[in-house]
């Protein structure tokens, strides 16, 4: 074997190792992106791990929720069709994107694999855009970020910016 063929090897097995920690990972998620979200109460003023608010203009309901990892995770909702069309995290672990992502988790990892077997993906930091769906994610151990949206399903007026 060629040492060229051994670094990828390695890559190829970090990758694999860093997708079974993240389909590990529990998230508090009701719904998945293109599904439609399930009705939550509106949470206190007391508490801060679940609070639900809208984007101005009202098109866009945010939901957040803090899981018992501490992991702070938005979900964004059209307010007209009640379609859940982004989530947005940061926290100490990653959210579990087979969940997240539903029926678009294969194509997403498709996107992720080729991205990787160019070369082009990051150690700390990646981005797989699709026709269909986009995901970047990044960040060092314990403080990871990331966002999730399906750009067809964006309500007027929201642009991508508009996800943090």
């Amino acid at each position: 074997m060629t040492i060229c063929s051994l670094m990828r090897a390695g890559r190829v097995a970090a990758f694999a190792c860093l997708a079974s920690a993240l389909a590990a990972t529990a998230t508090p998620a009701r719904a998945a992106l293109g599904d439609i979200a399930t009705a939550r109460p509106t949470a206190s003023a007391a508490s801060d791990s679940n609070a639900t608010h809208y984007l101005p203009g009202g098109a866009v309901r945010v939901t957040q929720t803090i899981d018992a990892f501490g992991t702070r995770l938005r979900e964004y909702v059209a307010t007209g069709s009640g379609e859940v069309f982004a989530y947005t995290w940061q926290g100490p672990s990653a959210p579990n994107l087979d969940i997240l992502l539903g029926r678009y988790a294969g194509e997403y990892q498709s996107g992720a694999v080729a991205l990787h077997l160019a070369g082009r993906d990051g150690l700390h930091a990646a981005r797989v855009d699709t026709p269909s769906v986009v995901v970047e994610s990044g960040g060092l151990m314990r403080s990871y970020v990331g966002r999730a949206w399906l750009p067809s399903a964006l309500p007027a007026g929201i642009t991508e910016g508009d996800l943090r």
